[in-house]
């Protein structure tokens, strides 16, 4: 969770008889406090320039309960001109709070909280809200609700599609907005608090199938079986842009993390990456010999993986689209990836009915998951990076070791193919969505 920590006033007389010379661009930028961030790691700085208030984030992905707090707390004031010898002591409270966070064991067991009889017809998506307050479910039913994590209540239809709702998103960290992706070849915005439909993207000429807000909560993403992706405008509803180059039907997307790029995974066997600002293709990822069911930037969007039905998980370097490694070993289709908070391991589903967990640098295997009788469709971590949950069409869940690939619980109870899954931010509650069209609740 992001935790707010209030600033005293600087205190410029004592900076003075310290004899600390601010440099002018300091003068310009005034701190105001410090925001928490606990997955991943970091701090971020809420500072106001010329009266506009603007944030920077310090990561800290390597930090460990055991690192030395004064090395990090030395690099960090060497680097940032925002962070004077008076705020040091702060910045040092902070990183032993976190620290305090990592080193926290995780024995958490979770147990079926609620059955949702969510939907008429299967679902096909859920997702969190930032804070796992509320969630959203889609459905062949055309619609999609909002529930209320806590309570297990529905908040709200969303109605108006006159298909399937297969693609869906909450405007994270923001969570006030809903998009939905359908294959009557629209996306619908929502109100999350209200419900009320704000814009219907209109322009696609065959489904939706994948979609995903910019970090701003500025711009939505659409992928489309029209081969296309097309850039939307949240606030005006008008379509900004439209990604044309694919040769088949784009079946996953993600922005990085501060908004400038965006991914394409196709069916023509390739990622592309665009440049969000001009529409403008930057690389052409080319190796996979088969479709891609799978592309995610890591956290420092210095990595893309890429899944395939070539059986194959692919490692690509961002900033030049070369292919930095290729990870074999599975006897079918790779049909999910995903990195933890950190990037610093990456996770590979297939519909061999195994995982496998490799390190993100080195390319080695570091533990692989058997158990599951049906293929793994879908596989997360958790935020702390201690859990692995995988969705199977044996119609369990089931929680990993990641350093072992013990199976550490096995989440039963849905009576067909469970297709998405996954946790909230503090990690201690877990929802599936099955094609049994309910939908449960863990903690």
């Amino acid at each position: 969770m992001e935790e707010a920590l209030l600033l005293p006033a600087c205190n410029a007389r004592k900076d003075r008889h310290l004899g600390i010379r601010k440099p002018k661009l300091l003068l310009a930028m005034k701190l105001k406090r410090f925001l928490l961030r606990y997955y991943p790691p970091g701090i971020i700085l809420e500072y106001e320039q010329a009266k506009i208030l603007k944030t920077k984030s310090i990561d800290l992905l390597d930090l460990r309960p055991d690192t030395d707090t004064d090395a990090v707390v030395d690099e960090i004031a060497n680097k940032e001109p925002l962070i004077t010898s008076s705020k040091t002591e702060q910045v040092r409270k902070l990183i032993v709070r976190l620290q305090e966070k990592l080193g926290q064991t995780d024995d958490h067991h979770f147990y079926l909280f609620k059955v949702l009889r969510a939907h008429i017809l299967p679902l096909t998506n859920v997702a969190f809200n930032k804070s796992g307050s509320s969630f959203i479910t889609g459905s062949y039913d055309r619609t999609c609700k909002i529930w209320d994590t806590a309570s297990g209540e529905e908040l709200h239809t969303l109605e108006g599609h006159r298909n399937v709702v297969y693609a869906i998103a909450f405007n994270n960290p923001y969570g006030d907005k809903v998009a939905t992706g359908s294959f009557d070849k629209t996306c619908k915005l929502w109100s999350s608090e209200t419900g009320k439909c704000y814009h219907t993207y209109r322009g696609h000429t065959a489904e939706i199938v994948c979609l995903a807000f910019n970090p701003q909560s500025t711009i939505v993403a659409t992928g489309s079986m029209d081969t296309t992706a097309k850039l939307w405008d949240v606030q005006t509803g008008v379509e900004i842009c439209t990604l044309s180059g694919h040769s088949a039907e784009i079946i996953s997307l993600a922005f990085n993390t501060n908004g400038t790029q965006i991914i394409t995974g196709s069916f023509d066997h390739t990622v592309s990456v665009w440049d969000v600002n001009t529409g403008k293709r930057i690389h052409t990822l080319i190796g996979h010999r088969a479709e891609i069911s799978s592309a995610q930037f890591n956290w420092d969007c210095s990595l893309i993986a890429t899944g395939s039905m070539d059986k194959t998980c692919k490692i690509w370097d961002t900033s030049t689209g070369r292919n930095v490694g290729t990870l074999r070993g599975h006897d079918d289709e790779v049909l999910d990836v995903a990195f933890d908070y950190t990037g610093q391991y990456l996770l590979t589903a297939s519909a061999d009915g195994t995982a496998r967990c490799y390190n993100a640098t080195t390319h080695t295997m570091v533990s692989k998951l058997e158990g599951h009788e049906g293929e793994i469709s879908k596989i997360t971590f958790n935020p702390q990076g201690t859990k692995i949950l995988t969705a199977s069409s044996d119609k369990t869940a089931r929680i990993w070791d990641p350093e072992t690939g013990e199976c550490r619980q096995i989440l039963e109870g849905h009576t067909d193919e469970i297709f998405s899954c996954a946790f909230n931010y503090e990690g201690n509650t877990i929802i599936t969505g099955s094609k049994d069209n309910t939908c449960r609740i863990w903690r």
